[in-house]
């Protein structure tokens, strides 16, 4: 193996530059020449790479966003720019294909594997959803950005005997109103994987506030309910002064946290070493703390089920002591 390359897919998480950095630096080390993909695969079938070296990637590290910028795209997953993709890579000399995203950027590097492209794809994305993984790059930087805000929301909560509302990304899985809900405090915690009763936050919320509680913090992932919509229910139901905040896309920029900038460090190299060692796709992950590579068809099959003990002490260290747990029905 000689040259390889390097994209970021999908939706950009604080980590991804460390993780080209050290994909680059990796490299170079390893006396490889290696190219950045602009904007994924998007940029893949436009051929819009270049060349990179140790310069390419200096003071990167505590950058958020992607320097190689990144993309959703459609069209790859038609079997004709699958193999143009695949082309392209062969005609630049591309030995092996390191992918930086979801899942949804692993069956884009899994049909270049099929096409006989060597790819490896280390996992970034903020949810922490993804199969075959303990961690992803972004995740704890998105938690921490949340819990941030949370603290300046309580303030001005407090001041003014407010309930507030925290919408949260996690359209599909509830991993970072979770973390941050119990990182913060949070009386409630509202996530996709646990359906809630409106009646039941209605009920425990007024008594929290009848009980001379000076504020209450909701947190809500986007999937589990509209943070809008809830907020004006609510106030019409209770009367208590509710506020609604609804972060989006604080959390995905700004700069990555330690532990973020280590991960990503750790898979970058990692990846590349994989490659070197023969490995083709393959997931480059975590497990218990250690680096793991997982065929994309074993990943696949391992999804992290819903975290049932770390919600129970959340709903226990919140509102429970009124009737707080607004689950409809147990896990």
């Amino acid at each position: 193996m000689k040259r390889i390359a390097v994209l970021t897919s999908g939706g950009d998480a604080p980590g991804m530059n460390a993780a080209i950095r050290s994909v680059v630096r990796t490299a170079l080390a390893s006396h490889l020449e290696i190219y950045g993909i602009y904007r994924g695969y998007s940029g893949l079938i436009e051929d819009d790479m270049v060349p990179m070296n140790s310069s390419s990637v200096s003071g990167i590290i505590l950058r958020g966003g992607t320097i190689l910028k990144t993309a959703r795209c459609k069209e790859f997953f038609e079997e004709f720019y699958q193999k143009k993709g695949a082309d392209i890579l062969r005609k630049r000399g591309i030995d092996g294909l390191i992918v930086i995203g979801g899942d949804g950027s692993i069956q884009g590097a899994e049909k270049l594997t099929n096409l006989g492209i060597p790819t490896v794809t280390m996992p970034g994305t903020i949810d922490n959803d993804m199969h075959g993984t303990d961690e992803t790059i972004g995740h704890d930087t998105a938690v921490n950005a949340v819990v941030s805000a949370v603290s300046r929301i309580r303030d001005t909560a407090s001041a003014h005997n407010r309930a507030a509302i925290v919408e949260v990304m996690g359209r599909f899985a509830g991993n970072i109103a979770l973390d941050a809900g119990l990182a913060c405090g949070a009386e409630y915690i509202l996530v996709p994987e646990v359906p809630f009763s409106r009646e039941k936050l209605a009920r425990s919320l007024k008594l929290q506030m009848e009980a001379g509680r000076t504020n209450s913090i909701i947190i809500c992932a986007e999937g589990a309910d509209d943070g809008r919509a809830l907020g004006d229910w609510l106030k019409e139901r209770t009367d208590i002064d509710i506020c609604t905040t609804i972060l989006g896309f604080i959390q995905r920029g700004g700069q990555p946290t330690a532990r973020d900038g280590q991960l990503a460090s750790i898979l970058g190299a990692a990846s590349v070493r994989a490659l070197l060692d023969g490995e083709t796709g393959a997931l480059v992950g975590t497990k218990q703390g250690k680096v793991i590579i997982l065929p994309y068809a074993e990943a696949k099959k391992i999804k992290e089920p819903f975290r049932e003990q770390l919600y129970n002490l959340a709903v226990m260290l919140g509102a429970a002591q009124n009737d707080g747990d607004v689950r409809e029905t147990g896990l």
